[in-house]
């Protein structure tokens, strides 16, 4: 079998890799640079030099068609949002000579914007945030119950924690709103959601049909940023009610392919509180993997026509951890970093595993570590890094 899977550069591709390379399956990695930290992999049997999805899409395009007719392909694993976008805009043309399965492009384009997806949520009886689609003209309506919770102001389409502005006091807001608004326009203002009930996600994978064929839950024990971001350490646990909600949410979409749902618990009603919707996979996909829900293998035996039951019991418990560089960043940034729970310098746990760290396959730390000299000399990732 062998397999084309896009975006070098990140963990969850890396993931994909060592899920997929180890089961012997040829696992071909494309990137628009040779220092990445996939290409490092033992795993990755094929390397391919792409142009720039980015600032390059017809070229891209052009290479991809090329590549998948000359080279059969049994699967196509697009990782990034530019490599999702442009192939889902192609969906049938690139599903002629392999299997692709991503939802229709207008399906991931309506996620991918809060200010559609939030009020299709809660038509849909998934409790949201209190949310004001703010228009331009200020002042803004309070939110919340006045309190002092505070306020969060998000860009209505980006992802993790890019764009998004914490509010103290309502007097900001005018200003807060203003300047988000100049680099993202017309975000959307929320009330912030006060911790204490936990960041859960729901991760999922469905068929043509839209029917479930995998999910599994995490809690995000830290995060980078602190106050909210991809998650730096995360648990598998069980918890019914996100699993309904999420799948319930992806059901009424119709969603085909992977996802990922994060809800944030409200402290002050117990009731989970939809934040976002990953229309890819995600970023602590290697937990997943690693606690018996292989969502890459899985997707690829459903490329292969073979039957399987659902996916939706897994051990409950494990951990995986991105000690590099995000845990590290969380321990510098966290004031409470001598007391975390689990504390920052347990590391070698047999429950536990790391997002890149592995004594089998030790070389793909090199490469993260040599994606850090293309900011020095690539405009393209110097633009990567302003956005994050």
């Amino acid at each position: 079998m062998r397999v084309l899977v896009t975006d070098g550069h990140f963990r969850k591709t890396l993931a994909v890799v060592r899920s997929l390379g180890r089961k012997g399956v040829q696992v071909t990695v494309g990137e628009r640079t040779y220092l990445n930290t996939s290409f490092f992999s033992k795993y990755c049997s094929k390397r391919l030099l792409y142009p720039s999805p980015r600032q390059h899409p017809d070229q891209f395009l052009s290479f991809l068609l090329k590549e998948i007719k000359k080279n059969r392909y049994d699967c196509l694993f697009p990782m990034e949002e530019e490599t999702l976008l442009l192939m889902a805009k192609f969906r049938s043309e690139i599903s002629k000579y392999s299997y692709l399965l991503i939802p229709p492009l207008e399906t991931v384009e309506f996620v991918r914007d809060k200010g559609k997806l939030i009020p299709f949520a809660e038509r849909h009886g998934i409790p949201v945030p209190k949310t004001s689609e703010t228009p331009s003209v200020l002042p803004l309506s309070p939110l919340g119950r006045g309190q002092g919770e505070g306020y969060v102001i998000k860009p209505r389409v980006s992802s993790g924690s890019f764009g998004i502005v914490y509010v103290k006091r309502k007097h900001d807001l005018p200003a807060s709103y203003q300047k988000v608004h100049e680099r993202y326009p017309f975000p959307l203002i929320q009330e912030y959601i006060p911790d204490g009930g936990g960041t859960f996600g729901l991760s999922a994978l469905f068929d043509e049909s839209s029917n479930v064929r995998a999910a599994f839950v995490h809690k995000k024990l830290r995060m980078y940023p602190v106050e909210g971001g991809p998650s730096t350490l995360r648990e598998g646990v069980e918890h019914p009610q996100i699993m309904e909600l999420g799948l319930s949410l992806l059901k009424a979409l119709n969603w085909v392919g992977v996802a990922m749902v994060e809800f944030k618990v409200d402290p002050r009603d117990g009731l989970p509180k939809l934040m976002e919707v990953n229309p890819r996979f995600w970023g602590s996909l290697q937990l997943a993997i690693f606690s018996e829900v292989d969502f890459p293998y899985l997707m690829l035996k459903m490329a292969k026509g073979e039957t399987f039951h659902p996916v939706l019991r897994y051990p409950v418990g494990r951990r995986s951890r991105w000690l590099l560089f995000g845990d590290i960043l969380h321990f510098f940034k966290n004031p409470e970093r001598f007391r975390l729970q689990p504390p920052f310098f347990q590391i070698f746990e047999p429950n536990t595993c790391d997002d890149m760290i592995s004594w089998d396959d030790p070389f793909p730390i090199l490469g993260a570590m040599a994606t850090f000299f293309t900011f020095l000399y690539d405009p393209e990732m110097k633009r990567f890094l302003e956005r994050r």
